[in-house]
């Protein structure tokens, strides 16, 4: 660790100013020699490095939810190309140039952490040793000697022997307690974060080996923290555990706001969403309708949580727009204004079910229909009433029904016989 360390010395010496800068205005408050000088100027070294690196962040979210979408595709290429490992590389390189990903993306924070860590290893192990370095003088080295975090020094290690202990001011138990402790929640820390983010923020809809390799980095990481952390000074573990938790409390806030899409983070986010634009009749903020956005250009690729808020938003009577906004689906509501129709809550017209008749009402219907059909059916003559002739009018008369034929005997209709053809007399009758 130590030959790794003085690789990086070239960075010694920025890492030290900072941490000067910040024990001088924490020492105005807590004492020069204390370990709450030197140690909240460890952690603020650690925020301000990973303020810096939130772009690197940034690009390492998109960058693993990329290959996460190339994983269909790359199995494909593999098994396709399974006995030409060279062939295989090249379709690889290929299909990341046409994507635009790489895969070096996702370590980025870490390597770009790596330097100012071994830095701030080497000048712990300075401190340590009584060894002046950077701008650390002689003066700060031991007002970095003498300070203690719950009663371990700064520059102690747990595998440090009991006189080296001794001479900086401490006992060995509290060396080890302390610094297992510590080596205890690093780990968890780690444990839980790479847990989160594969219990809640992976596409359960694609089962690839990415998935398989992030899941047994799960287990490989606390572990690789746990036996390098005995070999970590007391600053060291410091400036790990706060950076742990820094990328814990990111991550959580990258799954509660931006989950991938198809994970169980995105399902509980977008039930959150549709029941803030049914309550408000809109999207807020700009992130939300950047996320509406998307899912309106999908059409039909959504996933199924994507449909789901999209039909959540239609019982709302609400639809989703292009530029990420929702508007009322009030073009029923429109044509209700301008005649009358009534609508559901959705804006769909309303049907108009046809009122009920009564027998009398169908019967007079019924008769007025025909009526009105036989006048038109009937042809219309210019001759008069008078210019009729007379053998004509009694076919007339019979024609309509209702006149009484010659001779003043009723029709068989009038008489109540039945309409329609007659059952024939049987001869015995006849």
């Amino acid at each position: 660790m130590d030959t790794i360390a003085s690789l990086f010395s070239f960075i010694t010496t920025p890492v030290s100013w900072v941490i000067v800068q910040f024990h001088s205005v924490y020492g105005a408050i807590f004492g020069p020699d204390t370990g709450w000088a030197w140690g909240l100027s460890i952690v603020s070294l650690v925020i301000l490095i990973r303020i810096c690196l939130i772009p690197l962040f940034v690009k390492q979210i998109k960058s693993t939810r990329a290959m996460q979408t190339l994983q269909p595709e790359m199995k494909k290429i593999q098994e396709r190309y399974k006995n030409d490992k060279q062939r295989q590389s090249e379709e690889m390189m290929k299909l990341y140039k046409e994507t635009g990903t790489n895969p070096l993306s996702s370590c980025l924070p870490i390597l770009a952490q790596s330097p100012f860590f071994f830095a701030l290893y080497h000048v712990l192990n300075s401190i340590a040793t009584g060894d002046t370095i950077g701008v650390i003088n002689q003066s700060l080295l031991q007002s970095a000697q003498k300070a203690h975090i719950v009663g371990a020094p700064l520059a102690a290690k747990f595998t440090d022997s009991a006189s080296k202990v001794e001479a900086l001011g401490a006992s060995l138990t509290d060396v080890r307690v302390v610094t297992a402790i510590m080596i205890v929640l690093m780990s968890a820390s780690q444990f839980f974060t790479q847990r989160q983010l594969m219990t809640k923020n992976v596409d359960t809809t694609v089962k690839t080996p990415f998935m398989q390799q992030q899941k047994m980095l799960m287990y490989v990481f606390p572990v690789m923290f746990a036996v390098f952390g005995i070999n970590f000074p007391v600053g060291v573990l410091v400036y790990w555990l706060t950076t742990n938790v820094w990328t814990m409390g990111q991550q959580m806030y990258v799954i509660h706001n931006n989950p991938t899409p198809g994970s169980k983070a995105q399902a509980s986010y977008l039930d959150r969403l549709t029941k803030h634009v049914a309550q408000h009749n809109k999207v807020s903020k700009r992130r939300d309708r950047a996320i509406v956005k998307a899912i309106v250009a999908k059409g039909r690729d959504r996933n199924e949580f994507e449909r789901k808020f999209i039909n959540g938003l239609s019982k709302a009577g609400l639809a989703a727009q292009a530029d990420g906004t929702v508007i009322k689906s009030d073009a029923a509501a429109t044509a209700q204004a301008e005649d009358g129709t009534p609508t559901t809550g959705g804006g769909t017209p309303k049907r108009q079910q046809p009122k009920r008749q009564s027998k009398s009402q169908r019967q007079h219907g019924a008769v007025g229909g025909a009526k009105a059909a036989g006048e038109t059916d009937e042809p219309k003559t210019s001759l008069t009433k008078s210019d009729e002739p007379e053998d004509a009018k009694p076919a007339a008369a019979a024609k309509k029904g209702g006149a009484k034929p010659a001779g003043g005997t009723r029709s068989k209709a009038q008489s109540g016989q039945r309409k329609g053809p007659q059952r024939p007399k049987s001869p015995s009758k006849k």
